[in-house]
């Protein structure tokens, strides 16, 4: 297979254009308008002392600009993007001409709820679907990512604890050593000391180390089910008893949903809170710099039963709901035991309004054949890896996978020297893109691999194809995959000092550096 990416010598954006060059008038203010509402004046304490360095370019050079980079880039438009844990699926098209309607991009959030009725049944439907989805009784879309909904499911334990009067002692959430490196940052800014437990070499978590862990200290766990490891947590009703058993809530990070959606519920697992990645299970887009919409959703449980103080009631955000008096869509507003607000208004709209018509569109049949299709690519690729010289399946190597699977490539780098960022980068070489590389940190040169319920039967061949021709290449000459990629865009970079803050300059202060003459190339 022949495969080159386009590779243009494309400046930035800044570097095009000329003073003066113009590519959109904003047309002048009418005189009647400015007879009706006066001039329009900017107060001076919000006045900028000189214009923004912004670039002036032409229409057709910001087209052109755009196309050139989009050429260069790879996406799920383009290939398999198969991220583990990140699930990065096929965007349908159609709900991107739902989100970007402009009946809806015209709404603001002020306005009248009497006048955006549409927009609110739609959202209220989608509170009520990712409820029943996750087997929960009430939902909140205020969070605004996977790793916001992760925080706002800790905010809501820390309430819970904090309105029953034990947040003195209750001071640690348990987190298993596969989870999402976002966990303990979530448990650690949510006032929380962490705790980390071991896996068992089954891939489940160590039972009695988690009995060990477990006390009167214990506010919360946190668990992705399936793990990172895309294995389903065999005993996982049994943890649930465990952590209850100390007034402790159980929290589950959706982010791997894709794996059980439609044929297993965290609510009936025995889990308290649920987030869900509406920008990797629900069809809309991940990545690029959002935005993406992490909906929490709760089982009822009485926290201060005298009050008649519900789990329910510590949700933040407004939540929609609908009168059946006057068939109505309203909003209810942050009560008084609510976390609060942790994202303005409604969330991010867009993203949810997505996931409501990728729902809508599949069913919930179509829902149970995402998971299916899922489960099948993903363990009709560890069938064809599995075995092959350079590569091992730790954890639970007879086990069938959910979601995803980490290989390892710690064999091909013990005895050539071949490592996983290596194997990344002649899958890159060959139009694929990369997995993820050293992550969950309890595998060494880890390959982690998620196809999703959207890739085809021919493209999982040709991935495992080209991962199998790196080891041979690696066996035969270990120097070679160290040259790669040299068909992409940009050839192999120095990852470390790429990472380097002393190297790192922000792209919006690019242009000023250059201006005066402060940013050098890096060779």
């Amino acid at each position: 297979m022949v495969y080159r990416q386009a590779k243009w010598d494309e400046p930035l954006i800044y570097e095009l254009g000329a003073p003066g060059r113009i590519g959109f008038l904003v047309p002048e203010v009418e005189e009647e308008i400015k007879k009706e509402v006066g001039e329009i004046k900017v107060p001076d304490k919000v006045k900028r002392s000189e214009p923004p360095a912004l670039p002036e370019i032409s229409e057709f050079e910001v087209v052109r600009h755009f196309v050139n980079l989009s050429q260069m880039a790879y996406g799920v438009d383009n290939g398999p993007v198969p991220l583990g844990s990140c699930t990065m699926k096929y965007n349908p098209k159609i709900a991107f001409e739902i989100a970007n309607d402009l009946r809806v991009t015209y709404l603001h959030p002020l306005q009248d709820e009497r006048t955006v009725q549409g927009l609110l049944e739609a959202l209220y439907h989608l509170q009520k679907w990712l409820a029943n989805i996750v087997g929960m009784d009430a939902c909140t879309l205020n969070p605004a990512a996977g790793a916001h909904g992760e925080l706002t499911g800790v905010l809501v334990i820390r309430k819970y604890h904090e309105l029953k009067g034990q947040l003195d002692k209750k001071t640690e959430i348990i987190i298993p050593d596969s989870a999402h490196g976002t966990n303990p940052a979530s448990s650690s800014m949510g006032g929380f000391r962490t705790i980390t437990i071991r896996s068992d070499a089954d891939g489940n978590v160590d039972m009695e180390a988690l009995k060990a862990a477990v006390s009167e200290k214990t506010a919360g766990l946190m668990l992705t089910n399936p793990s990172t490891l895309g294995l389903f947590e065999e005993r996982i009703l049994e943890i649930a008893e465990i952590l209850h058993e100390v007034d402790a809530l159980l929290y589950y990070d959706g982010a791997n949903l894709n794996g059980i959606m439609g044929y297993a519920r965290p609510g009936d697992m025995g889990f308290d809170i649920a987030h869900i990645n509406i920008h990797k299970t629900f069809g809309s887009p991940h990545g690029g710099g959002g935005p993406g919409a992490g909906p929490i959703c709760i089982k009822e449980r009485d926290v201060l039963p005298e009050k008649g103080v519900k789990l329910s009631d510590l949700l933040p955000g407004f939540i929609v709901k609908y009168d059946e008096k006057t068939g109505k869509y309203y909003l209810k507003y942050p009560g008084p035991y609510s976390i609060g607000m942790v994202k303005a208004f409604f969330g991010n709209v867009g993203p949810l309004l997505w996931g409501f018509t990728y729902i809508l569109g599949l069913g919930s049949q179509g829902l149970k054949e995402v998971t299916e299709q899922c489960v099948i690519n993903t363990n009709y690729f560890t069938k064809l890896l599995k075995g092959t010289k350079g590569y091992d399946l730790p954890y639970g190597p007879e086990r069938f996978r959910k979601h995803e699977v980490v290989f390892s490539a710690e064999p091909m780098a013990h005895e050539v020297g071949v490592t996983a960022e290596d194997v990344a980068k002649g899958l890159l070489d060959a139009g694929f893109y990369a997995p993820t590389i050293y992550f969950p940190l309890i595998v060494h040169e880890a390959l982690m691999v998620e196809f999703t319920d959207t890739e085809t039967k021919e493209n999982i061949e040709r991935y495992v194809a080209r991962m199998k021709e790196i080891a041979e290449i690696a066996y035969k000459d270990p120097k070679e995959p160290k040259k790669w990629p040299v068909n992409t865009a940009k050839g192999r970079i120095d990852t470390v000092r790429a990472s380097h803050p002393k190297f790192v300059t922000p792209t919006w202060r690019v242009h000023v550096l250059r201006e005066k003459g402060l940013l050098r190339a890096l060779k």
